[in-house]
């Protein structure tokens, strides 16, 4: 017998904030998941009120372990900092007070990079996850945080399934497979579940994902950011140390176009953008071998030369990739002898070598 939605609504209306107003009502219960008998949500709290909320979460997971059906209860806390505690205005990133306040290592990883785009639909996610199957590969003690939170697809590329525990309510502990150790929000929330969060929820859920997971040692750590320059990468500077940036691009212009500008977020937030990466670089027919640049070629080497940053690697468009990433097996870890799983894994000895993962 599993324990129905409804049920777990329903007890949660009896769990009170201090405030007298019950949980439920008060729209604290968010991303709520209940699957079988492993209920999930994240308890959203308002600024500052984290360590008073803290009995009231606990009586909630009490609550729910007491239902019948209930298996498991898992209820991260997201009570993001007030306002004025970090400068909002990206203006300000990079100037006099340098990169924004507040960047520290993470235990035990030894270095992070980011994974970033101008714009969607470029490949990121996808050469994110082939890049870090490679590095495992080759032998680094890798991690994989999915911060696209609003489009969270690494879940479905690795083949992870099922939800991260946390068996004292604070730490998290990730999820691995192919040898990568992955956090996303996408484990958090139903597939068909969007996540609605405004810019504080959002800001304390990355916070979360970073100090509360339980990475383990990690020679590096890749973050997968959504396309853009907005808060995400804003908030992954302000709260953890970035050794460095990788930008994924297509040849075309109108994609080169968002790329510059995403060079220049990180200029601005003093991260270093240690090379980009030309992917969709080139097609070759399956029957009869003609190759074809579907979307031009070249222009992100003339884009790289122009602002001074390193062509990592040149990246193939080719079907076995994209059924590779759908099956929840990357191309490097499914035909591991293959042209294209060579591709990453040659992009991969490069970083290596290059001191960089």
């Amino acid at each position: 017998m599993s324990v129905s939605r409804a049920e777990v609504l329903k007890t949660l209306e009896g769990i009170k904030a201090p405030d007298g107003r019950d949980i439920v009502g008060a729209g604290m219960v968010r991303a709520l998941s209940v699957e079988g008998g492993a209920v999930r949500f994240v308890l959203e709290v308002p600024a500052g009120t984290g360590e008073a909320m803290a009995p009231v979460r606990d009586a909630a997971e009490a609550a729910l372990e007491a239902l019948p059906g209930v298996t498991s209860v898992s209820v991260p806390m997201t009570a993001p900092a007030a306002p004025a505690a970090a400068p909002e205005a990206p203006p300000d990133l990079g100037r006099a007070q340098g990169a924004p306040a507040g960047p520290a290592p993470l235990d035990d990883v030894a270095r992070i990079l980011a994974i970033a785009s101008g714009k969607g639909g470029v490949g990121k996610s996808t050469v994110s996850a082939n890049l870090a199957c490679a590095l495992a590969a080759e032998g680094r003690r890798v991690g994989l945080l999915d911060a696209d939170v609003f489009g969270p697809s690494q879940p479905r590329m690795l083949g992870v399934s099922g939800h991260p525990s946390s068996p004292d309510g604070k730490t998290i502990i990730p999820l691995r497979n192919h040898g990568v150790t992955l956090m996303s929000i996408g484990l958090m929330t139903r597939d068909d579940e969007a996540v609605i969060w405004r810019g504080p929820m959002l800001i304390g859920a990355l916070a979360q994902l970073l100090g509360q997971v339980a990475w383990g040692t990690l020679d590096i750590l890749l973050m997968d950011l959504p396309p853009g320059t907005g808060d995400v990468p804003m908030t992954l500077a302000q709260k953890a140390r970035l050794d460095g940036a990788i930008v994924v691009s297509t040849p075309q212009d109108v994609a080169l176009l968002d790329a510059r500008k995403g060079i220049d977020m990180f200029a601005r937030m003093g991260v270093p953008v240690i090379g980009m990466i030309e992917n969709m670089s080139t097609h070759i027919c399956s029957r009869c071998g003609h190759e074809e640049h579907t979307f031009g070629h070249g222009g992100v080497a003339r884009e790289a030369e122009r602002l001074g940053v390193p062509l990592l690697g040149e990246l193939p468009l080719d079907i076995a990739i994209r059924e590779a990433a759908d099956a929840g097996a990357p191309v490097v870890v499914s035909r591991p002898d293959s042209p294209q799983a060579e591709a990453f894994r040659a992009l991969a000895r490069r970083l290596i070598a290059e001191g960089q993962a």
